[in-house]
C-alpha cells in the first residue's frame, strides 16, 4: 500500500501570542525592506533619515550615537543623504565647526511616507481598540519585552 506524504506543515512552536508577535515583527521587517527598496535607501540611511526627521537640527554626533557607527561612517552616511536631497547640513551660528542636520523631505507624503506606512497602519488599527484594552496590551507587551531582555 502506497500512501502520499502529508504536505501540511506542523504548527509553529510556542503560544498563539508568541507566534502573533513573531508574525508582527516579520511583517514590519518586510514592509520596511520594501519601502527602503522602493526609495533606494539602505537600512542605515533610512534609520538615519527617520532619526533626523524626528530630531530636526541633530548634530552628526547624535546621529552617530543613535546608530552606533563611527564618526567616519556618519560623515559618509550624511554625505549620501545630502547628495540624495533628503537632508541638509547647516553650520551652527556660534561654532562653525558644528553642523546641524535637518530632513528636507516630508516623511508624511509619498514617496517618503512609505518609510512609516506600516507603523501608521498599526496606529490606525490601535485607534479602533477600546482605550483600556489598548493599555492592557501595551502593558503586556512591555512586560514581555522586558522579560525577553529588550
Amino acid at each position: 500500500m502506497h500512501s502520499s506524504p502529508d504536505t501540511s506543515l506542523p504548527p509553529s512552536p510556542g503560544s498563539e501570542l508568541g507566534r502573533a508577535l513573531l508574525s508582527y515583527g516579520e511583517a514590519r521587517r518586510v514592509a520596511a525592506a520594501e519601502a527602503r527598496r522602493e526609495l533606494s535607501l539602505n537600512e542605515l540611511d533610512a534609520r538615519a533619515l527617520l532619526f533626523v526627521a524626528e530630531n530636526p537640527g541633530a548634530r552628526p554626533t547624535h546621529v552617530r550615537d543613535h546608530l552606533g557607527i563611527t564618526s567616519a561612517g556618519v560623515t559618509t552616511l550624511i554625505d549620501r543623504l545630502v547628495q540624495r536631497g533628503a537632508v541638509r547640513r547647516d553650520l551652527d551660528a556660534e561654532d562653525r565647526r558644528v553642523n546641524h542636520i535637518t530632513a528636507i523631505v516630508d516623511l508624511a507624503t509619498p514617496p517618503w511616507s512609505q518609510l512609516r506606512a506600516f507603523d501608521a497602519a498599526v496606529e490606525e488599527a490601535i485607534s479602533e481598540l477600546d482605550p483600556e484594552e489598548a493599555r492592557r496590551v501595551a502593558r503586556l507587551l512591555t512586560r514581555i519585552t522586558a522579560h525577553a531582555g529588550g
